[in-house]
């Protein structure tokens, strides 16, 4: 992979391709920054609160979650309105992982602000209404759905763990449990954040292990993806013909020591895949 960005954040997250704009966006969660890169350049804007994840509503706005929940958020000019508020009255708890679903919800996620054990959730937010999808979780990842609008996925970094989740074909809706698909504890590998491409694999990046590696829907591994970064965090498909893997990284952690041998930590990386990702659906408030 090559570098698309010098910057380095301290937890580089929420990447995502805005698939009217043709740009991608991320975030330096503990920063409170958010970079948008258009193809030639990137952008840097400061935020208000720490933000975490985003979507898309329309080719000017996006929804992003952060500290204190769901906003609307102009790309112009940076302004901000809430749209549903989240564990506002938790103040152990920001937000962390999230994305739109393919019926124009969002899935949005908290965990802990020192990622206290079990103190994290999922909740979905559909058309007005909020649930709580699932809670003792201390942090929260990997959230994607596969292109057949079949199941979700998420994970519990901690516990190295992903899950699979049946949905509703028509609502969205979780339906019964959740079950394990990969535990990855053997492999000694931590799954961060994640995205599925238009086969059904499984893109994840592994925090600690300079690598993406792809799973089929039968959760055993495909393929690899090396990082120039040990704390690979997150993935998007992008690019023309969404061939193009994109993924943040972070600094978060590291001592000097670690730095110096990591240069590249906290960067932005791309390059093309063998895979095609699927466009970002469009959330719907």
């Amino acid at each position: 992979m090559e570098i698309l960005d010098h910057t380095t954040c301290e937890l580089g997250e929420g990447a995502f391709w805005h698939p009217e704009r043709s740009e991608f966006f991320w975030f330096d969660i503990l920063n409170r920054r958010l970079f948008c890169h258009d193809g030639q350049k990137t952008t840097m804007r400061d935020l208000p609160a720490l933000f975490s994840a985003a979507g898309w509503m329309d080719r000017d706005t996006l929804v992003l979650s952060g500290e204190e929940g769901l906003f609307r958020y102009e790309i112009a000019n940076g302004a901000l309105s809430p749209i549903m508020f989240i564990e506002t009255d938790n103040a152990v708890t920001r937000s962390n992982d999230g994305r739109t679903d393919p019926w124009g919800g969002f899935w949005a996620s908290t965990m802990g602000r020192k990622a206290e054990a079990g103190a994290g959730s999922i909740y979905r937010y559909y058309r007005g209404q909020l649930q709580r999808l699932h809670g003792g979780i201390s942090i929260p990842n990997a959230i994607c759905f596969d292109a057949e609008r079949e199941r979700a996925y998420f994970a519990d970094s901690a516990r190295q763990v992903v899950w699979r989740q049946a949905l509703d074909p028509e609502t969205g809706w979780p339906c019964g449990e959740a079950e394990a698909f990969i535990d990855f504890n053997e492999a000694d590998l931590v799954p961060d954040g994640a995205v599925t491409d238009a086969a059904g694999n499984l893109w994840i990046a592994h925090w600690g292990a300079r690598m993406v590696g792809c799973y089929g829907p039968d959760g055993r591994s495909v393929a690899s993806v090396a990082v120039p970064a040990s704390q690979a965090s997150c993935p998007a498909f992008g690019g023309a013909d969404f061939r193009t893997l994109y993924v943040t990284s972070a600094r978060e952690g590291m001592d000097a020591s670690s730095l110096v041998a990591d240069p590249h930590a906290g960067k932005t990386f791309f390059g093309p895949v063998e895979a095609r990702g699927l466009p970002a659906p469009r959330f719907i408030a």
